[in-house]
């Protein structure tokens, strides 16, 4: 009798496994809302001729394939910018590396625009597309990986950068 009851008692806790804080939950699935795609049809004065966005191979596995951008991109987004209104300092992760291009998702900008980053460690500027993501001022930022390149940035670090937007 003795022998059951403490078989009892120890079978009561697995038997609640299903149930209770202890539950063993399925992985969460993505669990986003898609945003409504918007459509913007470009005038003639604003339609420039665009390379289309290069993704990186799927066995890409160093910087170099990650980064498709070409060597005119770069003398372009590295061309000496000056002015532009600061939006302050923001600290910056390297953002998605297979999203082409001169980039920083960040809080500072409520709509896109264009503008420029600088790194104080190198004194190196980019110009980027700065786009408005939904966090709180002083979230922090994302940087592509050409622009953290190009602006030499510590590619596994934390960089504090200064932002511009043009105009």
């Amino acid at each position: 009798m003795r022998n059951s009851f403490v078989c009892l008692l120890l079978a009561l806790p697995i038997a609640g496994c299903g149930t209770g804080p202890f539950q063993v939950k399925p992985p969460l699935e993505n669990t986003e809302v898609a945003q409504p795609a918007v459509v913007v049809e470009p005038s003639e004065e604003t339609v420039e001729e665009v390379r289309p966005a290069v993704r990186p191979p799927q066995n890409a596995r160093t910087v170099e394939e990650f980064d498709t951008t070409t060597a005119e991109e770069r003398v372009e987004a590295a061309a000496p910018a000056t002015g532009g209104r600061s939006l302050g300092t923001t600290i910056a992760s390297l953002g998605d590396p297979t999203k082409a291009g001169f980039w920083l998702e960040t809080p500072l900008v409520d709509a896109p625009a264009k503008g420029r980053v600088v790194f104080p460690g190198s004194g190196k500027s980019a110009q980027v597309d700065l786009i408005p993501i939904d966090a709180p001022d002083g979230a922090g930022s994302r940087i592509s990986l050409a622009a953290m390149r190009l602006i030499e940035a510590p590619l596994t670090d934390l960089p504090t950068i200064e932002v511009y937007i043009e105009g």
